[in-house]
């Protein structure tokens, strides 16, 4: 109970942006004692939890009942079919392995910080600095996030099943965890996972979030929940950083206008997909709205080919032949496990 109550403390406190000292100093305990309760080392008295709660306008009985488990809460959603809720019985299995070989392997993940208050582009700019990214490309997406506290897996999901993504947060082990869908192209891949990121970064504690295709569309975006936008936002600036994009169109693209060979460069570069650059560009008014619209209507993928002999990022799995990956940490716990218990076997 106390790791339960802890968390349910730190969530509410957090939202309502509060500090330790806050909270302690308007309930008459200590910083240090509020720290304890947080981490699950202390428990409180009944009359300590009552002015907690008071304060914090909840019942008592919010910090001491048991929730419902955030899969449970997905099985029981009427809005999701037959397709979708069989992805995510496959997702739920990996999730526990990975947490089983986190704990034969005593290997936990660090957990990133938890951000409040904070603008799409300043929480970008600010995760980048905390990674010691600078303004230069990520060289790989999946590992990064990885060692950042999100535990991904890629699995390729029916298209009946109406899912490009889904992040959920085991609150006890302060573990988060991001599907993608592994289907769509590698460009696209990397756009769900750096918002499944700004999730794991703001909303980790709003419960289960399932994220349609219609969601990385543009136009259909301002149709759902506003932290929907916001992640879609962090997503481009973190990918995408507005400063280097900036200084590389001045230092290497000397023209005003933007040709469409300057796009693809771009697009190589940060090695996203072309209509994720022209939708950066359109957005930070770098391409007016007729070339955007005129770009976008070009074979990108024919084009990048006969100028550069290949084609980054583009192209789709065919949903038969696409395959599950587990990521490499997920891998490396595996081997560890097995080395751990064949020398208990010896």
């Amino acid at each position: 109970m106390a790791g339960r109550l802890g968390a349910k403390l730190r969530r509410t406190r957090e939202s309502l942006g509060l500090t330790q000292e806050d909270l302690a100093k308007a309930v008459g305990l200590s910083s240090e004692f509020i720290s304890m309760l947080e981490i699950g080392k202390r428990t409180p008295s009944l009359e300590s939890l009552r002015r907690i709660s008071g304060f914090l306008k909840k019942d008592v009985g919010y910090f001491v009942q048991e929730p419902e488990e955030d899969f449970q809460t997905l099985r029981r959603d009427k809005k999701l079919n037959r397709e979708a809720l069989a992805v995510i019985r496959r997702f739920e299995r990996y999730c526990e392995d990975y947490l089983k070989l986190e704990n034969l392997t005593s290997r936990p993940s660090e957990p990133a910080p938890l951000y409040q208050n904070v603008t799409a582009p300043s929480l970008a700019r600010e995760e980048r600095n905390r990674l010691g990214l600078g303004d230069e490309p990520i060289r790989d997406l999946f590992a990064l996030l990885e060692i950042s506290g999100l535990k991904l897996q890629r699995l390729p999901i029916p298209e009946k099943a109406k899912l490009a993504g889904l992040f959920i947060h085991f609150e006890a082990e302060q573990a988060g965890f991001a599907l993608i869908d592994g289907s769509q192209s590698l460009g696209d891949q990397l756009i769900i996972a750096a918002h499944e990121y700004a999730h794991y970064l703001k909303d980790r504690n709003a419960g289960p979030i399932l994220d349609n295709p219609d969601i990385f569309i543009e136009e259909y975006l301002p149709l759902y929940h506003p932290r929907e936008k916001f992640a879609q936002t962090f997503a481009l600036q973190f990918l995408v950083p507005p400063e280097k994009l900036n200084h590389l169109i001045q230092k290497e693209i000397h023209s005003r206008t933007l040709h469409f060979e300057d796009v693809i460069f771009l697009k190589r570069y940060f090695g996203v997909k072309t209509s994720t650059m022209l939708l950066i560009l359109h957005r930070r008014e770098l391409l007016p709205p007729h070339r955007y619209h005129e770009y976008s209507a070009v074979d990108s993928t024919s084009f990048e080919r006969s100028l550069f002999g290949d084609v980054s990022g583009e192209e789709k799995v065919p949903r038969g032949k696409a395959r599950p990956i587990a990521s490499d940490r997920y891998k490396i716990l595996g081997v560890t496990a097995y080395q751990k218990i064949s020398r208990k076997k010896t």
